[in-house]
């Protein structure tokens, strides 16, 4: 069918489930092929199936490679390019399954009680996989029954109570038999690497049991159980890899005592301890890094490093994009962008000549990409959601940057919508973290409110990463300043610029954006409505109840609550809530433990209490970010309150 612009349409709230998502992918050892994970969901039964499909690098053809009965996770090669070995939980219970490459049916490998977490990874040799899961227990403890808490950090988000969940590391043969526990001290593990003489396994732990910090450290275990620690005092650690040599490890994180939002560097350090040497220095926006999304996509990016152990390829975020730099491992720092444009590259693996990645961007959600060493001759190899696509009224964005309250300049964009003419209602959404971003990258609800015909501003305020460490740790102690002025800056902007209806404005955001968006209406009220999506709004009874409040809500503030109650109480929305005049709608997940219901709950209270219209959606079961990787039933109900809402109160639509 032949297209053109007549013929094409807005993105409707409907579409979402008519989109399909790649949620991992993994190259072959000789580069030929790929075999990747595709999740749909089934609009009449709101039910997500997965199922790996398997891609031909020279051809760009892809063929199913399980079913969706069987579905599958996290796929991995065996090093002769054989094998793949990846989780299903075809009967409930995860487990490692077995499938070969060249045909035949699927086979478990473990049979764990508890089911199996993370991993699988094989060993050099073939002859082993490593994997994760839960501790052994003899029957799963029965929630109805009372139990005792004793860990500092109890329950956290997306996870649960933990005293049945902490991963510990196992190995078992991979043609099958009994799988060995290496790991047993109260800790969660995850994210093995095996040594290339595979004699040893690099892991990474957290929640120690006495401990309010989640950072992640490193350590090392024999195939005996032997483990140890690499760094002592170090902060968080992203992730971590052997070097070819098997006497070095690198690894990205942050020295302990750099400010929450510093940015991420890439370091070498021995096997057997000592100076990390840093190799990314002069890199002003750090490694890693993301962009906020507004899709079930969670890509595990890997740390890839060459055979001769000179260079090493990972993401790194400046500002609204994600690109694919090359960094030196020896001699003189170079730090080079490899594979970069307006959108999001998620390096996926590197073999030989080929670069393996994922793209998203404003248009398209997500797609496997490939390149050849030097990052160039770029190939699309995948078109999961052309059939949808095709027929979508692809959006005009502008790019904004103007200058903020103290002069800094601010970044950030209007998607314009399908429909109407300048000045446009629009709606400021606002990223979470706080140290996080928006940018290239694919958002169901920036395309959902511009295909109802709201301009959606996204703005990266200050503590946003992606633009240095000034920026990114301006806020400490002193949220709502800084930030809100960048915002409330950019919105006078887009007014200025003839794009934004100064009458007829709404905000909302989750997380670090349902506490900016919480903060705005109570104090200012020249927003017509609001969507705070699990916010902190409270920073004292935060402290008490998230997950990871005291060491978050210390290093964000600058110390306890009765060190600085004046700090808390000044920086807290609750504090300005009863202010408010702004229509808003609190969406709360209750099995939120980062931003757990009470600071909804709160906020909501004192909205009631002083006349402002309110209500408060709860989404059962939902975590942190339910509404975005979470049940389909919970995604589409986020996206039907807030359109909902934006068209009641901003627009003056009826329900």
């Amino acid at each position: 069918m032949t297209e053109t612009t007549e013929t094409k349409r807005p993105v409707q709230p409907d579409d979402l489930f008519k989109l399909k998502f790649i949620q991992g992918a993994a190259l072959s050892p000789d580069g030929k092929k790929a075999v990747y994970l595709v999740e749909r969901v089934d609009e009449k039964e709101l039910k997500a199936f997965t199922s790996l499909w398997m891609l031909d690098i020279v051809s760009g053809e892809s063929r199913p490679f399980t079913s969706e009965k069987t579905g599958g996770s996290a796929p991995a090669w065996s090093p002769d390019g054989k094998k793949i070995a990846f989780i299903s939980a075809s009967d409930e219970i995860p487990q490692v399954f077995i499938i070969p490459t060249d045909g035949g049916e699927a086979y478990p490998l473990t049979k764990m009680k508890q089911g199996v977490g993370g991993g699988p990874v094989w060993s050099p040799d073939g002859k082993l996989i490593a994997f994760t899961a839960g501790p052994k227990t003899e029957e799963k403890p029965d929630p109805k029954k009372p139990y005792r808490l004793t860990r500092n950090v109890y329950r956290f988000d997306g996870v649960g109570y933990l005293h049945d969940k902490l991963q510990d590391l196992y190995i078992i043969p991979a043609e099958g038999g009994e799988a060995k526990q290496l790991t047993s001290d109260d800790l969660n593990y995850s994210s093995p690497v095996w040594s290339p003489d595979g004699k040893e396994i690099l892991y990474l732990a957290a929640l120690a049991p006495d401990s309010f910090s989640s950072a992640q450290t490193m350590k090392i275990v024999d195939l005996e159980g032997k483990a140890r620690g690499l760094i002592k005092d170090w902060g968080e650690i992203g992730q971590a890899v052997w070097m070819p040599d098997g006497k070095n490890i690198l690894f990205t994180g942050a020295p302990a005592g750099t400010p929450i939002g510093t940015k991420s560097d890439l370091w070498l350090v021995s096997k057997d301890g000592g100076a990390p040497e840093c190799r990314t220095a002069t890199l002003t926006v750090g490694v890693g890094g993301g962009l906020q999304p507004d899709m079930p996509v969670s890509l595990v990016s890997p740390l890839t490093v060459d055979k001769a152990g000179k260079k090493a390829w990972m993401n790194v975020q400046e500002g609204g994009k994600v690109e694919i730099y090359e960094i030196a491992l020896s001699g003189t720092e170079s730090c080079t962008p490899v594979v970069g444009g307006e959108q999001t590259n998620t390096l996926l693996g590197k073999t030989g000549d080929i670069f393996l990645y994922a793209v998203s961007t404003f248009q398209d959600p997500i797609n496997l990409y490939c390149a050849d060493a030097a990052g160039k001759n770029s190939r699309q190899l995948t078109h999961i959601n052309d059939e949808i696509i095709q027929y979508w009224k692809q959006p005009e964005v502008e790019h904004l940057l103007y200058p903020s309250v103290d002069g800094k300049q601010v970044e950030g964009w209007l998607m314009k919508p399908a429909t109407g003419e300048a000045p446009y209602p629009t709606v400021l959404y606002i990223h979470g973290g706080p140290h996080s971003a928006f940018g290239y990258t694919f958002s169901f609800d920036f395309r959902m409110l511009s295909g109802a015909g709201f301009a959606v501003l996204f703005v990266n305020h200050r503590a946003s990463m992606g633009y240095g460490d000034e920026f990114s740790t301006a806020i400490k102690g002193d949220w709502g300043n800084l930030d809100y002025n960048d915002l409330m800056y950019g919105v006078d902007y887009a007014i200025a610029k003839g794009l934004s209806d100064a009458d007829r404005l709404g905000v909302c955001g989750i997380s670090g954006g349902g506490n900016l968006s919480c903060w705005i209406v109570g104090n200012t009220n020249r927003f017509k409505a609001a969507v705070p999506e699990n916010p902190v709004a409270n920073w004292l009874s935060f402290y008490g109840v998230s997950d990871i409040g005291v060491w978050f809500a210390v290093e964000e503030l600058g110390g306890h609550p009765h060190e600085i109650p004046e700090i808390y109480r000044k920086c807290s929305p609750v504090t300005y809530a009863h202010n408010c005049t702004t229509p808003t709608l609190l969406v709360q997940g209750e099995m939120d433990f980062r931003c757990p219901a009470e600071q909804s709950e709160q906020f909501y209270t004192i909205l009631k209490a002083n006349g402002c219209i309110a209500e408060m959606v709860r989404l059962p079961n939902s975590s942190h970010t339910g509404s975005i990787t979470g049940a389909p039933v919970v995604r589409k109900y986020q996206n039907e309150v807030l359109l909902g809402w934006m068209n009641r109160y901003v627009l003056g639509k009826s329900a």
